[in-house]
């Protein structure tokens, strides 16, 4: 795969933690790329990188030796600041217990990306309008977190992700605390965000519904990539 087709490409990424002193492996060796434009989906058993990876990819951690690119931009040459801003410019991140603010309203929730990037009040509320009706939330901007269910909730998230125009999405077992019904309902909704603005999704998930909908599956085990493949949506 050509680097300028690729989202994410790392080069003989691995990391390494110490805990006591035991050093633990986290992965060994990784050389990926992730295509553009596209749904993909890693999975691996727990323990296996999976996290890891994904926190690479977000730049909320870095390697122990090889290089990561995101959006073609080789991360370790950005200072503190300069990652901060960069993450917050190009990318949403969902997790599978919401992390919404509870004191918050949905709207709010979703506003607050927007007010970290000090956007202007009209942009704020033109933005936020716009994303909270795509995720169908139209009628429950006023209402916070405890007030809505578990799907509302991973919608409120999935606007929050997309409010700011990422280039890139991270999804850490999206779907998890969803039963099967609304975990398809949030995938649609996923894909259909995916495609209407042109947005990589990058999930680690062991969800076989969001496998299904994958356009690339990548398979880590024990710090390894050990499978690249189309997935059953291609």
């Amino acid at each position: 795969m050509n680097s300028n087709d690729s989202v994410v490409n790392m080069i003989d990424v691995s990391k390494s933690y110490v805990l006591g002193n035991v050093e633990i492996k986290a992965l060994a060796g990784i050389n990926l790329g992730i295509p553009r434009n596209r749904f993909n989906v890693i999975i691996g058993p727990s323990g296996s990188g999976k996290s890891t990876l994904l926190n690479l990819i977000g730049c909320i951690d870095s390697p122990s030796s090889g290089k990561v690119e995101v959006c073609g931009q080789d991360v370790a040459e950005l200072s503190d600041d300069q990652t901060s801003d960069f993450r917050a410019r190009k990318i949403g991140f969902i997790f599978q217990n919401f992390n919404l603010i509870p004191v918050l309203s949905a709207y709010e929730n979703v506003e607050y990306p927007l007010l970290l990037a000090r956007k202007d009040a009209w942009e704020r509320q033109e933005r936020v309008l716009r994303v909270i009706e795509a995720v169908g939330l139209s009628d429950h901007g006023k209402q916070r977190p405890n007030e809505l269910s578990g799907g509302q909730r991973q919608r409120v998230a999935v606007a929050r992700a997309l409010v700011n125009g990422p280039e890139l999405v991270l999804a850490d077992e999206p779907t998890a605390n969803l039963d099967s019904k609304t975990g398809l309902s949030i995938i649609n909704l996923m894909r259909e965000m995916q495609v209407r603005n042109n947005t990589t999704f990058i999930f680690s998930s062991h969800d076989k519904q969001l496998m299904e909908h994958a356009d690339s599956v990548f398979e880590i085990r024990d710090g390894l990539l050990v499978e690249n493949r189309k997935g059953n949506h291609q």
